[in-house]
C-alpha cells in the first residue's frame, strides 16, 4: 500500500489513498491485530503532479506575506510541504522495512501520513477559498532531497526529517498563525492550529524512534544526533526555537543549540 501512495501523482488522490490506506490500518489494529508489514521496493521520488513547477530553492519568487498574494504563496508552500510530508511517512516505513520494529512503530508514521493528508487538503481548501490551487504557483524542489540523502540510513532519516525538518515547523507556525489571524482569514487561521497541534507528535515520533534504535544498539543519542545532522543536513540550524513545542515533543535544548554553529 505505501508504494500505491507513493506512485500517485495527483495530490488529492495521493491524500484519499494514504486516508484509505490508514483507516484500514487502524481497522485491522483495532480488531486486535498488526497487519503484516512486509517488503517493498520505493521509488526514488515520489511521483508528483504536472504543476507546481518545481525550482531550485534561490529561483522561487519572495512575496510580501502582509499582501494577498503573498499569504496565498505562503499557503501553497505550505501544501507543498505538506504532500511530501505525505510521500516522507509512508517512505519510511516502506523504505526500511528491513529494519525488526515494533508494531507502534508502524502505528505512528502511519497515522502522521494520515494527519499530513488531511493537512495537505486544509490547505488546499484554503487556496481555493481564495481563489487558487496548489499547483498555481512554483515550488521548491529542494524538499525530497533529506530524503535522498538519508535513503540508506535509517537512523539518519529520522534525525534530520522529524527532528530536524518537522521541528522547524513547530517554530515557524505560530508566526503564520498570527500574520493569518491579523488578515482576518479565519480558515487558515484554524487550518494552521490543527497542523500546528499535530507536527508535535511527529517530531515526538521520530525522537521516541530516534532515541529507540539507540537504545537497541547501546549508543549515547546526543551525539550520535549531531553527528547525522552534520552530515546530513545541509547548514546550520537557525534559532529563534520554540523551546516549548520542542521540549513537549522530546527535543531539549542540547540537542539543537550546538547545531547553530557551523563546524
Amino acid at each position: 500500500m505505501t508504494v500505491e501512495v507513493l506512485s500517485t501523482a495527483d495530490g488529492r488522490d495521493k491524500t484519499a489513498m494514504s486516508r484509505r490506506h490508514a483507516a484500514a490500518w487502524f481497522a485491522a489494529r483495532d480488531a486486535g491485530h498488526a497487519p503484516p508489514v512486509g517488503t517493498a521496493a520505493p521509488p526514488p521520488r515520489p511521483a508528483r503532479p504536472e504543476t507546481p513547477e518545481l525550482l531550485d530553492p534561490r529561483d522561487v519568487p519572495k512575496r510580501k506575506p502582509g499582501s494577498p498574494q503573498g499569504r496565498i504563496a505562503l499557503l501553497h508552500a505550505v501544501a507543498h510541504i505538506e504532500l511530501n510530508a505525505v510521500d516522507l511517512h509512508w517512505d519510511l516505513v516502506a523504505r526500511f522495512a528491513h529494519v525488526p520494529m515494533p508494531p507502534g512503530y508502524y502505528d505512528d508514521w502511519v497515522k502522521a501520513a494520515d494527519e499530513e493528508s488531511k493537512h495537505f487538503n486544509l490547505m488546499c481548501d484554503c487556496l481555493e477559498e481564495l481563489g487558487s490551487f496548489y499547483g498555481a504557483l512554483p515550488a521548491h524542489a529542494g524538499v525530497w532531497r533529506a530524503a535522498e540523502d538519508t535513503a540508506e540510513d535509517h537512523m539518519g532519516r529520522l534525525a534530520v526529517v522529524p527532528m530536524v525538518l518537522e521541528a522547524r515547523g513547530l517554530d515557524v507556525t505560530p508566526g503564520m498563525i498570527d500574520l493569518f489571524r491579523k488578515a482576518g482569514a479565519d480558515s487558515a487561521v484554524a487550518a494552521l492550529e490543527s497542523i500546528y497541534a499535530e507536527e508535535v507528535g511527529h517530531v515526538a515520533y521520530g525522537s521516541k524512534w530516534f532515541h529507540f534504535l539507540c537504545g537497541r544498539d547501546g549508543l549515547d543519542p546526543k551525539p550520535v544526533f549531531h553527528e547525522l545532522v552534520r552530515k546530513y543536513f545541509h547548514g546550520v540550524l537557525k534559532p529563534p526555537f520554540n523551546d516549548e513545542k520542542r521540549a513537549e515533543a522530546g527535543l531539549p535544548p542540547d540537542f539543537y543549540w550546538p547545531l547553530t554553529e557551523p563546524q
